[in-house]
């Protein structure tokens, strides 16, 4: 075998062994696939944008699903759809075409699940057309005709309509289907309540509500949940969810997340309450959020959300924050207050804390904490910043808005903390004249004539993780997806959760 011809079966092999490493990862065994089929919606009232990644975290923050989202479906085809149990419909658009169609049909006929609602209720796919409202076509087009037989309804166009949005209670009228299996027997609504649908004689409602009159109402019951069978799949259909608003009603959160569960497998083993946010894990890093004596932009607390490996927990004051419980209910606590002093209360119980080899990460104007107890600086942190001069030291200054970068360190681009960060651009708050310690281990710095060397660093504690990051002054920085990764790493790091 030639040079050439042996490098490219070298790489044909290297690209073999890196794909099966994907397919090994690509989705935990436990998980069931979901595809949410998306891309178009009668805006501005159901806007996919917005809708389509809320409920694919809804779904993946059960921890029992894991959700591809496609935006151009009319490529698919069925073998696109042979991984999946279910899909979910969050579109009203042009029609998809034959061959996707005709897929999705084999899919479903096949035994693989479909969950719909609200604005998939009419459209194109129903050969109706928007002429200042929605009317048969004028060409007219039939639609796609087992969509009716998908959905279990049909909607004629001089019916199309609801009452006015409002709260409304909806009543589980069939409470042995798995989908409502233990749930109460009703649950509050928040929605456009929709009338006048013609349900299709295999359709099995699950749940109706009353449409009252003095809401524009038609004074009798309206099905707002049924299920139906498509060959040998299981379609789930829900009238609900015109907006974020009301998708976030725990009904409907509940209903959509089982009913994917039980168009998927035919069993629902989620619980009773399903929350838009990720549910934790049993291992999860329990953190602490200190906050108090400065102010700081509202997205400081996007820092910490949409996680399933850390919960966290929020004081606004040292009082509140260290107690003689702090050690047993927390792994790490994230310091973003600002206070010289503490009192002997929480020297003791934050003292505890970090001997029994806990995790403290201190951010931005942390760095002031507690400067009055040298124990602190000298030994836990590693760094003061001095809003006085003293006889040994000088005042230190800050700077706001400098565009800096800061670099990991040489020889520091794996630790946990900082892997697989890179440099990280920023405009945020300099620090400069800051005391540091000759103990600390500097993970990340910055070369800048307003503001000190090591930017990123860990603290000379020698039982506990101690992590501290000098940026976090603008919600620019918040935002800023390697900012979020770093203190992420950092949090989970400090608490034992990642090595």
């Amino acid at each position: 075998m030639g040079q050439h011809a042996l490098e490219r079966f070298m790489m044909r092999c290297a690209l073999l062994i890196a794909a099966c490493g994907v397919l090994a990862v690509a989705a935990p065994p436990d998980r069931i696939r979901v595809l949410i089929l998306t891309g178009a919606s009668d805006l501005p009232y159901h806007d996919w944008r917005v809708s389509t990644p809320y409920l694919r975290g809804v779904l993946e923050g059960t921890g029992r699903f894991e959700v591809k989202v496609i935006e151009e479906v009319r490529g698919l085809t069925a073998r696109g759809l042979s991984d999946y149990a279910a899909l979910v419909l969050n579109y009203n658009g042009p029609r998809w075409g034959p061959e996707a169609e005709a897929a999705i049909e084999e899919f479903v006929r096949s035994g693989g699940g479909l969950v719909s609602f609200h604005g998939v209720t009419y459209g194109e796919f129903y050969g109706q057309e928007f002429q200042k409202r929605w009317s048969a076509s004028s060409k007219g087009s039939q639609g796609w005709l087992a969509y009716p037989r998908l959905i279990g309804a049909t909607w004629a166009p001089e019916k199309i309509g609801h009452s006015v949005r409002h709260a409304f209670p909806v009543k589980w009228i069939d409470r042995e289907h798995p989908i409502s299996r233990g749930l109460e027997e009703t649950f509050l609504a928040n929605d456009e309540l929709y009338h006048k649908l013609d349900l299709l004689p295999d359709a099995k409602v699950l749940a109706t509500a009353y449409s009252a009159p003095e809401s524009r109402g038609t004074g009798r019951d309206e099905p707002i949940v049924w299920t139906t069978a498509f060959g040998a799949g299981r379609t789930l259909h829900l009238t609900l969810g015109h907006d974020l608003s009301a998708m976030a009603q725990p009904g409907f959160l509940a209903a959509f997340a089982r009913g994917v569960e039980w168009a998927s497998t035919g069993a629902v083993t989620l619980p009773a309450e399903v929350s838009a946010r990720p549910r934790p894990r049993k291992d999860a890093a329990r953190l602490l959020v200190v906050t108090g004596g400065h102010n700081y932009p509202a997205a400081f607390y996007t820092l910490f959300e949409g996680y399933d490996d850390i919960v966290w927990y929020h004081a606004a004051s040292q009082q509140e924050a260290f107690t003689p419980t702090t050690l047993d209910r927390y792994d790490a606590v994230l310091l973003h207050d600002m206070g010289e002093t503490i009192g002997d209360a929480g020297k003791a119980s934050l003292r505890a804390f970090v001997e029994a080899g806990k995790g403290v990460v201190s951010t931005h104007h942390a760095i002031v904490d507690y400067t009055s107890w040298p124990w602190w600086y000298e030994e836990v942190t590693g760094g003061k910043y001095f809003i006085d001069a003293t006889d040994k030291h000088g005042k230190s200054s800050y700077t706001e808005k400098v565009a800096m970068v800061a670099q990991p360190v040489k020889g520091m681009a794996t630790h946990p903390v900082i892997r697989g960060l890179g440099p990280l651009p920023l405009v945020d708050e300099a620090y400069r004249g800051m005391w540091h310690s000759p103990a600390i281990e500097p993970l990340m710095e910055v070369d800048h004539p307003l503001n000190d060397k090591p930017v990123v660093y860990l603290g000379p504690h020698p039982a506990a993780r101690v992590v501290y990051i000098q940026m976090g002054h603008e919600e620019s920085t918040m935002r800023h997806p390697g900012y979020r990764k770093l203190v992420r790493n950092a949090v989970l790091w400090a608490a034992g959760k990642l090595q």
